[in-house]
């Protein structure tokens, strides 16, 4: 027998099906991955099958990491497409540099989501957070909050908010307390939590529960049957940055394995 160990497990190849099985996958997958440009070109053998390495294995496994389950937010998501791509290129370093910003991402959204949630809870315990004197109409409250006056329009149409009406007029009319309301769904809105989480939490907020507020926004109800990572954003975002800091470790130890080599 010639040639070291090493040397013959640097010469080892391996099927599509094997690596669908090291991976926990399906055949269809592997080659799915090599089409979207998350694996290297894969070599053929003089038959036509594909030859796989073990480089392959491990970069399948970053971007079964990195891209199965949903995705909170058009941003994130791209920022690990375009990580798990980079590694495909060979480029583990640059891959590694993006993973870090990556979790960077993901913990700016979660201080994001997490101080809209202290803001509710502040609010929600009484503390006052506008200071206007007198009511406003639709537009001069669109302008003062920085929302459209259609966005007002359609949270008072989903629940969100009920504004009272001028007596004689019949206009809408914007009182502190209202504002207060709505400067609370605008920050929660803009933080990432969906329409459903913030319904949910207010309905528990108007039916006199000033505990747990943040727990409503991230606990969909049993009739919720559908519902998307919007609707328990904390918990989202919490899974995501763990995902991050394991498509780090993967590809530190990646790095760790070429070097070696």
């Amino acid at each position: 027998m010639t040639g070291s160990v090493h040397d013959r497990m640097k010469s080892q190849h391996y099927s599509t099906i094997q690596v669908a099985r090291a991976v926990g996958v399906h055949s269809n997958t592997v080659r799915m991955y090599e089409v979207w440009g998350f694996l290297p070109p894969v070599p053929r053998a003089p038959n036509g099958y594909r030859r796989y390495t073990e480089f392959h294995i491990d970069q399948m496994r970053l971007a079964r990491t990195t891209l199965h389950g949903g995705w909170p937010g058009h941003n994130i998501r791209e920022s690990a497409v375009a990580l798990v791509r980079r590694a495909a290129s060979g480029d583990l370093g640059g891959a590694l540099e993006q993973a870090y910003r990556h979790l960077a991402l993901v913990q700016a959204e979660r201080a994001q989501a997490e101080g809209a949630a202290n803001l509710l809870e502040r609010w929600a315990q009484g503390t006052a957070i506008d200071t206007t004197a007198k009511p406003l109409r639709i537009k001069e409250a669109a302008k003062l909050l920085g929302v459209t006056s259609d966005m007002l329009r359609n949270w008072e149409r989903n629940g969100l908010l009920k504004v009272p009406r001028d007596p004689h007029s019949r206009y809408r009319a914007y009182g502190a307390a209202d504002l207060d309301r709505v400067r609370v769904i605008r920050t929660l809105s803009r933080a990432g939590y969906s329409n459903m989480a913030i319904l949910r939490m207010l309905r528990r907020l108007d039916a006199g529960e000033r505990q747990n507020l943040r727990q409503a926004l991230d606990t969909p109800d049993p009739q919720e049957d559908v519902f998307t990572a919007a609707d328990q954003w904390l918990s989202a975002l919490q899974a995501q940055e763990q995902r991050a800091n394991d498509m780090i470790a993967q590809l530190e130890a990646m790095i760790r394995k070429k070097r070696r080599k």
